[in-house]
Order: C-alpha cells, then structure tokens, then sequence
C-alpha cells in the first residue's frame, strides 16, 4: 500500500497486458476484472450490515446542514418576499456572464449581443421594489440552467459532452422556493434545497407552502432505491404515465384504507400506490394516486444506511453515461454520490467543491504540501462509502484488491501511465469501478497528487 505511484503504475500497467483471473475479455481499464463489476465481488470483501447511522440522527444530521452549511436550505422556510436589491443579487448570483468565451455547438463564438439576449429574458427590469416569493413543488424530471435557455454552450474545448449552462437536475416531489420569472414566462428562478438557478416553468407546480409541506413530510412514503423507477401506464393523462423517478425520489403512500380496487382500469393489489405531484390547467398542485409496481426498486421509507447498502445502491448506476450537471438523463459524479446517499435520506450540497470543503462528516484534509505518505496513511484505513475529493471530482471507496484501494466514481476521463511509462488518455464517460491509486490527470500528475480531502459520513 506505501510503495510509490510509479512503482504502481508499472505493475499494473504489465498487469493491464495479460489476462487476469483467466478472464478472456478485452478492456482499457487497468487492474478491473469482470467479476469486479458485480456488488457482490465487494459485498464478499467484509462490507458491514451494521446501521451506521438511525433515521433519527439522519434527520438531525439534515437538520444541522440546514441551520450551519451555506449550500444547503429547506425551500419552504424561505423568506416570504425579497427587496428588490436582494431579488437582483440572486439573479445575477444565478446567471452572471462567464470570464471565459463560450461557443456554440456549431462552432460559433458567443458575443456580447447574445450573451445580452439571455440578460433580457432575466427580466430584472421587471423587479419590483417589494418581490412575494412563491413556493412551488417539481412534477417531473426537470433541468436547472445557468440562463433562462435550453441553448447549449460549450467552453473552447468544445466538448458537447459538458454544456456550460447546465448546472443541476430536479426530479419529482421536490420542493422549491419559486423567486422569479423570466419575460417569456417560460422560466422560473427557483432556489432547491441545494442549488439556485432556472428550471422550466412548466415542470413547476404551484401551492401554498404550508400545503407542500404537509404533503413532504408525510411519515408513510416510498424512497426509490433503484436508477430509475417508472409509475404504471395510464391511458389519457401524461401527468401520470410512465413518470420516471430516480434514485431517492420520496413520495408519500397512499393510506392503506383509501386505496380503490381498481385504478385507472388496473387493479391495484400488485402496485404501491403514491400520491404524485401533478400540474393542473392553472399551473397549481394537484395530487394524484399513481400505480408503481410491486417489483420495482423501491422501499417503504429509506433504506438501512450500511456498508452494504451503499455498495448495492452505487452498482445499480454501474455503467449509465455521464452527464454533466444530471445533463442526458444521468448524472455527473456528485449527482452520484448524492442519489446514493438521498436514498438513506442523507443530504449534500450539490457540487464537489461545496461537499469537500464543508465540514459535515469526519474530513481528513491536506494542503498543497501534503506528502504522499500523509494521504497513503488515510487511504489506507479508509471506510466503504468515504468520499474521496480532487479538485471537480468525488469517488466513493469500494474497497480493496490485494491491498489496493478500489472506487465507484462517475467519471469522464481515463488516464494512467502504462508499464512503459508513457501515459495513456482515453475516456471512461460512465459509472466505473477502477483502482484508485493508478490513475492520473496527467504524465507527472496522479489521482493522489490532487486529492484535497477524504469524507466519512458517520
């Protein structure tokens, strides 16, 4: 585990060149196995079933992430108006004009009269001196955007894969705290208990807060516990059909003793029925009973917060491209981690900067001194489920391989130094399991090198 990242490198880049575990398959991915790729490979390495934390210190723990951590917030104890010197702080908070230039997908260099077409469209000349906040609760997977516009923008390595105006996703029964609309009525500036930005107004139910809030924190509800979960079929009504819901998705249950036989002509014995978020003709909250079947990934209430669990709960994204900022319907590597953890009922601030800087957690932290023996110390005594930080990115700890250290990480890029010592770059763009230690940002610069900050949340 002390030897050097060099001396690794090596070994595993003659490893990467034969066959390993007499496994016949071809892959990039140095010192991965296919039976690596199965839960159960690192269930079998000691993963505990131990509860480590109860619901209730979960709920003290979000508790305390509200009162004290800056990134997070509960939407519905927002302030009830804002002046308008605030109001226009926090859209230019949300939708300042990047310091780098940013190209269109065609090529093309954004100016300063486009950039000022999305100023327009903020509708700052219609802020009010006094400005009511209105509360608001997400019907549908939904995108929160730099600028009230789905056009995508890249940064000059043009990589479509990464548009700059993407920032979060919002996925049904979430609440929001709704600030602002834009002048083509098409965009709400909406502050979720994570993130502020622009979100489709049309994905945006509207009611009183008080109304949310008894339906949010209802005690008997389902928690999506897999990838991506979908409501029953239902002839005529879009708002309930097929709605898909993703991992950590809470939605309160229907009572056992309201439940009808028949739902929307299906029978309802083999289906969890829960109460969805709909949006009506005048854009208001409508609350609808929706079939989820009884096969489905899901759970009544959140899942046991154990070592084992998060192994299983990481595995079940095992191989969904990635996507910057929840973009083609996935999800960026803290947009992983962070399902992964919602699904115990666990929140996070939304970036991995905002995560490994925050002080919730037990954090092992190093500065730009660090050796790499201080990080090896901790790296080797690390937890199943620590969150490990470079700078823009965040892996979880799966375990480890004949002493080395294993992660699940949704991850773009692939590099490492192969058993010659020339660097190899080539891309992951998924949710993949790799050894820790070998890879690299670049020739001279490892994984390791960056790492600013390991997290254990406990």
């Amino acid at each position: 585990m002390r030897r050097s990242i060099i001396a690794l490198s090596i070994s595993l880049g003659v490893a990467f060149s034969s066959p390993m575990h007499a496994e016949v398959w071809q892959s990039d991915v140095i010192a991965v196995t296919q039976s690596q790729l199965s839960p159960s490979y690192w269930l079998q390495q000691g993963a505990s079933a131990k509860m480590l934390m109860t619901n209730a210190q979960i709920q003290a723990f979000n508790d305390k992430l509200i009162k004290e951590n800056k990134y997070i917030v509960d939407p519905l104890s927002f302030q009830k108006s804002l002046s308008k010197a605030k109001l226009t702080s926090l859209i230019n908070q949300a939708s300042s004009v990047p310091k780098s230039p940013r190209f269109f997908t065609d090529g093309r260099q954004l100016t300063a009269k486009d950039f000022a077409k999305y100023q327009a469209n903020l509708n700052i000349n219609k802020v009010a001196s006094t400005n009511l906040v209105r509360f608001g609760v997400v019907v549908k997977r939904t995108s929160l955007r730099t600028f009230p516009t789905w056009d995508r923008v890249l940064n000059s390595g043009l990589d479509h894969d990464l548009d700059r105006f993407q920032e979060s996703g919002m996925f049904p029964g979430e609440s929001v705290a709704v600030l602002h609309q834009s002048a083509d009525k098409k965009w709400l500036l909406v502050r979720a208990y994570n993130y502020l930005a622009w979100t489709p107004a049309e994905d945006i139910a509207f009611a009183d807060a008080d109304k949310i809030k008894a339906y949010r924190d209802q005690e008997n509800f389902l928690v999506i516990t897999g990838a991506k979960v979908h409501t029953a079929y239902v002839p005529n009504d879009d708002a309930r059909s097929e709605v898909q819901l993703d991992m950590g998705v809470r939605l309160p249950l229907v009572d056992n003793e309201q439940v009808p036989y028949l739902l929307n002509g299906q029978n309802t014995y083999a289906s969890h029925i829960v109460q969805l978020p709909t949006r009506d003709e005048n854009g208001q909250l409508a609350i609808k009973p929706a079939m989820i079947s009884k096969t489905a990934d899901v759970n009544i209430g959140y899942l046991a917060y154990t070592e084992q669990n998060l192994i299983k709960q990481g595995f079940k994204f095992l191989g969904e491209r990635y996507g910057w900022g929840h973009d083609y319907n996935g999800r960026d590597c803290t947009g992983f981690v962070g399902e992964i953890y919602k699904s115990f009922g666990l929140l996070m601030p939304r970036n991995s900067g905002q995560q490994g800087s925050s002080e919730y957690g037990k954090n092992s932290r190093f500065d730009k001194n660090a050796n790499e023996a201080s990080k090896l110390s901790v790296v080797k005594n690390m937890a199943i489920g620590d969150l490990i930080y470079i700078p823009g990115h965040v892996m979880m700890y799966l375990g480890e391989h004949q002493g080395e250290p294993y992660v699940i990480h949704d991850v773009k890029g692939l590099g490492y130094n192969k058993g010659d010592g020339s660097f190899y770059s080539s891309a992951l763009n998924g949710v993949s399991v790799t050894p820790l230690l070998p890879l690299r940002l670049s020739q001279e610069t490892s994984y390791l090198d960056r790492v600013y900050n390991i997290k254990r949340i406990r």
